[in-house]
């Protein structure tokens, strides 16, 4: 590799590592007529599949030259630091050269915004339209919409890239007004209106006619930097839920503000992003997403932040144990779903299981429940009906209690390994 491009990659992929919304589940991109690479819904960008694989791609910036002076970003035009921009040439030759040396399965481009909106997201329309059309690449690529672009240059992207996302960078409004003036959350909307509308449109159009292209196969997702601002974590999934709703987002990430300048207007967060925080909004996405919960039970007024050290739905159990215990053999699947201890697979076998006769404890244990988590807040054939006579903070430090003693456990056990 030439050495002036090392650097480049060496500056742009560090600088690209700040973003964390690159999932690319749902991507269906088939090759077809012996193109280059094949794009499928097992996913890509340094994550795990189901089977345990590990797929990787491309993660770069075309550019971390920008206008703006975004208080919180590394590539903030004031931000004293190298600066490198690729060619359109370029990055597509690194994208092909790093996927035939089996590399890369796709491609993550995202850029800071020089000249204007539109001079940045024509290149990027170049890139993914030569890596189409001229190199026939069929991996995965996820393409960064540039806020302000044209409806015309952003329409003609959802036509080749397999996901694009555009990142709302602080929960509120009146977060991005303090730390970047210069953008509003309207201009992150539009974008994500209008795909979203051409998404649902060409869905539509296929129906009746199959020639159609698909438009943006693997949906759109968005990025929140946390711990930047004064938002409470109520006000942070207040707002995921908001555009979960209105854009059909597939993901919104939530990325731990890492300390970059000393900068009046950040808080002070020794040098590490707040990442039990991030692990915790993750968790009440996962819940809202899949469990059937509304935001206004895990977060509200008398709730605004959730709990550092217990996960969302032990947190919410532990405020509701006018709903406890639940019998195992007889309540419903949607409030199984909602006791501690049980994820999605589990409480399907619990729901096939006892349709053969009333589950004990030994069963629960084997389908594979956390039940040292779980009993406090069950029924099942062995147990009795009756709500144990203890307090939520008592459940509460008995979990945490019997956490720990399990971590020590597991550490005594790899140090004899040793």
């Amino acid at each position: 590799m030439d050495e002036r491009i090392r650097e480049k990659l060496n500056i742009l992929a560090d600088a690209a590592k700040y973003d964390v919304s690159c999932s690319s589940s749902g991507g269906t991109r088939k090759n077809e007529n012996k193109g280059l690479g094949d794009s499928h819904k097992s996913g890509i960008c340094h994550t795990y599949t189901e089977d345990g694989r590990c797929v990787s791609l491309l993660k770069i910036l075309l550019t971390n030259h920008c206008i703006y002076d975004c208080a919180f970003c590394v590539s903030r035009k004031s931000n004293n630091i190298a600066r490198a921009a690729f060619t359109v040439e370029e990055v597509v030759s690194l994208t092909i050269n790093f996927y035939r040396r089996n590399f890369i399965e796709g491609l993550f481009l995202s850029s800071g915004i020089f000249k204007n909106a539109d001079f940045t997201m024509e290149r990027l329309l170049r890139i993914v339209k030569k890596l189409r059309l001229e190199e026939r690449f069929n991996g995965y690529i996820h393409l960064k919409t540039i806020p302000g672009a044209s409806d015309e240059l952003i329409r003609e992207a959802g036509l080749y890239a397999d996901r694009m996302s555009i990142n709302l960078e602080m929960p509120t409004a009146s977060g991005l007004k303090l730390l970047a003036p210069e953008k509003s959350h309207e201009d992150v909307k539009k974008p994500l209106g209008l795909v979203q509308q051409q998404i649902v449109q060409f869905k539509d159009e296929r129906k009746l006619i199959k020639s159609i292209p698909v438009f943006v196969p693997a949906g759109q997702s968005t990025q929140m930097v946390i711990g930047a601002s004064p938002e409470t974590d109520k006000d942070i999934m207040h707002t995921a839920a908001a555009f979960y709703k209105e854009f059909s987002l597939k993901r919104v990430y939530y990325s731990g503000y890492i300390p970059i300048s000393n900068d009046k207007r950040l808080p002070l967060l020794g040098s590490q992003p707040p990442l039990v925080r991030e692990n915790r909004l993750y968790q009440t996405d996962w819940l809202m997403r899949f469990y059937g919960f509304h935001v206004n039970e895990l977060l509200n007024d008398a709730n605004p932040n959730l709990d550092a050290d217990i996960d969302p739905k032990l947190s919410w159990a532990l405020r509701n144990l006018q709903y406890f215990p639940v019998d195992i053999n007889t309540a419903a699947y949607k409030m199984i779903l909602r006791i501690p201890g049980i994820g999605l697979s589990s409480a399907l076998k619990i729901v096939q299981a006892r349709k053969f006769g009333k589950l004990r404890s030994d069963q629960l244990k084997k389908i594979g429940i956390a039940y040292n988590k779980a009993r406090y807040f069950i029924h099942c054939a062995d147990t009795p009906y009756q709500l144990r006579d203890y307090q939520a903070t008592q459940i509460k430090s008995f979990i945490l209690a019997e956490s720990q003693s399990k971590y020590l456990k597991n550490d005594l056990k790899q140090l004899a390994l040793f």
